[in-house]
């Protein structure tokens, strides 16, 4: 017999607006299993390796904006959910964990599929609890129910963010052949109504009064969700006040056609007076990590007078090491309340540049001979509008990053930018897609893809699904940054020579496979890889390590050259 507190666990989760649950086989969670298996309102996906399983609910929840719940046995289990609860945190993604355990006596004690697990993730959780083990006294009911109520409002509130139960299990743990489980309608909920994070008209004053001080204002938008609301309130800002607007590819703000979006070919100008004449004298941030290195070591060099971070709540990096304000509102209520009176100088500086990077992009990738980068670029002109757009770590999110995305298609971008890792890509990829109807596009690198195939090992494979695979049969971001690139060690230890292709990996899981090597390849293939009703599928582009580092020399030089 399951005890009814563990029962009521899934009721509280539905009851709360829960839709998705990502289990991973085992029988120390059997209660659990078996809890949300049958409860008639969630959506219950079974993912035996626990890392994919993270990963795809992170994927769920990105896409969502709604806690997923994850499910495992004890032991391992729940180490191997560490990397994605690490990115959930530091993307502040709303998860719940729920990792069954041996009761206490049992810990240390060599007994099978034990380990510590209080606490297991460390710091890079929101919260961390412990589930009772007795329930003869009513408050232990009491307390079980709270606890859940409390970790899934912890994950939504600001910044969210995973939360984990540990859950001791004694044996039983099956219900007896015939026995139904009833989700108890009484069950205690505690609800929680969030702050609407606005100005008030004393703090809206007296930044109005600070803002007039500062002719040249710079915002940077860091990563973050595509948010409708906020869009037409940063382009009216922009439009109103002269302010200038830069946002990365993760930003998703992409869709406005004033912002700056090519900081990262823009910024190699060697020329120091146009460098100069950038520099603003109040930099407005808001949002995530920020991809560009080369906007980051700008504002570094080149510091404002004043930087204000807006942020509703939780911690703020100093990023650029020139922070002397946050603003605790959402962006869309400091925009639309706050104006500015920017130098139109000023964003006539920034424009002029950005005008000459854009052009240089379009040219150069339309005329240099193939490579990665010029893969990216026909691969971007192909995307289907409204759909979703994965960027791998490593090159891929760079080469994505100077290609950028223009106006007019409305294409979300995700990444796991929270820790940067190249674990996850495909899992993450294919929890977005089963939570969505828009085809979802994951541009990843042979290194990355290959790591994680088990993210496709499961029976939910969706048709949406694309995956575009930049194989270069190497770690080749390690020929295109100094350091390693200078290392006689190169070859061997940095970029981990493999010869994998993907043919057998698509024909594993039932995916179409197609492949190119050339630009002319790739064009022909791209309209029917993203047809609607092509199904999921892998394109392969194979290029040399060795070429893709020569063309990318020779991206750098004429960028020099046209700026």
């Amino acid at each position: 017999m399951i005890i009814q507190p563990v029962v009521n666990i899934a009721e509280i989760c539905a009851r709360k607006g829960v839709e998705n649950v990502v289990l991973s086989p085992g029988s120390r969670c059997a209660p659990l299993t078996i809890a949300f298996a049958r409860h008639p309102k969630l959506k219950v996906k079974t993912v035996s390796d626990e890392r994919a399983a993270a990963f795809i609910a992170l994927g769920m929840a990105l896409t969502t904006g709604k806690p997923t719940v994850l499910v495992c046995t004890s032991g391992t289990a729940a180490l191997n959910y560490a990397p994605a609860v690490a990115e959930a945190f530091f993307q502040q993604v709303p998860l719940l964990i729920l990792t069954a355990d041996r009761p206490p006596e049992w810990i240390d004690q060599l007994d099978g599929q034990t380990i510590r697990q209080q606490n297991v993730y460390g710091q890079h959780i929101k919260q961390s609890y412990s589930f009772p083990v007795d329930f003869s006294h009513k408050d232990s009911v009491w307390h079980s129910e709270r606890m859940v109520s409390e970790a899934l409002n912890e994950t939504m509130s600001y910044p969210a963010g995973p939360v984990h139960i540990n859950i001791p299990l004694r044996e039983p743990f099956y219900p007896a052949p015939g026995e139904e489980l009833v989700f108890d309608a009484n069950v205690k909920i505690i609800e929680e109504e969030q702050p609407d994070y606005s100005l008030s008209v004393a703090q809206a004053q007296q930044l109005q009064q600070e803002i007039s001080n500062y002719k040249r204002v710079l915002v940077v938008a860091g990563q973050q969700n595509h948010t409708a609301e906020l869009q037409p309130v940063l382009q009216q800002f922009a439009k109103q006040t002269g302010a200038v607007i830069v946002g990365d590819l993760i930003a998703n703000v992409h869709e406005l056609p004033e912002i700056i979006r090519h900081q990262d070919a823009m910024l190699a100008c060697p020329d120091p007076e146009k460098l100069a004449a950038l520099q603003p004298d109040l930099l407005i941030t808001f949002g995530k990590s920020v991809i560009s290195k080369a906007l980051k070591l700008y504002l570094r060099k080149y510091k404002p007078k004043a930087h204000w971070h807006i942020q509703p709540a939780g911690q703020v990096a100093d990023t650029y090491q020139s922070l002397t304000k946050i603003v605790r509102c959402t962006p869309k209520a400091f925009f639309s309340t706050i104006k500015a009176d920017s130098d139109k100088n000023y964003s006539s500086a920034w424009s002029a540049l950005e005008t000459k990077a854009t052009g240089f992009l379009k040219s150069h990738t339309c005329e240099a001979a193939f490579s990665e980068l010029t893969a990216v670029a026909r691969i971007f002109e192909n995307l289907p509008a409204q759909s979703n757009l994965h960027l791998a770590n490593s090159m891929a999110v760079r080469y994505a990053n100077i290609v950028s995305l223009g106006a007019g298609k409305n294409i979300e971008v995700f990444a796991n930018r929270g820790t940067s890792g190249i674990d996850g890509s495909n899992s993450t990829t294919v929890g977005c897609a089963l939570a969505s109807n828009n085809i979802t596009t994951l541009l990843t690198g042979d290194m990355a893809f290959f790591y994680d195939r088990n993210g496709l090992w499961h029976n939910y494979l969706p048709q949406n699904l694309r995956i575009i695979i930049l194989n270069n049969h190497a770690g080749g971001i390690f020929r295109l940054i100094d350091g390693p690139k200078q290392q006689p060690e190169l070859e061997e230890f940095f970029e981990t020579r493999q010869t994998l292709d993907a043919a057998n990996t698509a024909k594993d899981f039932g995916m179409s496979y197609s492949s190119c090597s050339s630009l002319e390849e790739l064009e022909t293939i791209l309209p029917s890889f993203f047809a609607a009703d092509a199904g999921a599928g892998i394109l392969e582009i194979f290029t040399d390590s060795k070429a893709n580092a020569t063309a990318f020399a020779n991206y750098k030089q004429e960028l020099l050259k046209a700026l």
